[in-house]
C-alpha cells in the first residue's frame, strides 16, 4: 500500500510541475509553434497543436530513452 501512495504523490507532484510550466508559458505569451492549426469564426474556435505534439513526443522519447540507457549502466 505504501508503494501505491508514493506513486500517487509523485504523479501529483509531476502534474503540478507540468501545470505550472504550461501556465507560465501561457502567461509569457506562448501560443503554440508555427505549423499548429487554428481556426476561428464567430461561434467556433478550433486549435489543433500538431507541431507542438510532434516536438513534445520527440523530446519525451529522447528523455525516456536516456533514462532507460542510464538505468542499465
Amino acid at each position: 500500500m505504501t508503494e501505491i501512495g508514493r506513486f500517487i504523490v509523485l504523479a501529483g507532484v509531476f502534474l503540478v510541475v507540468v501545470g505550472l510550466v504550461v501556465w507560465g508559458l501561457g502567461r509569457a505569451g506562448f501560443r503554440g509553434l508555427p505549423g499548429d492549426i487554428s481556426y476561428e469564426s464567430d461561434h467556433v474556435r478550433v486549435y489543433f497543436p500538431i507541431v507542438t505534439c510532434i516536438v513534445l513526443s520527440v523530446v519525451l522519447t529522447l528523455v525516456l530513452w536516456l533514462w532507460q540507457w542510464l538505468g542499465r549502466r
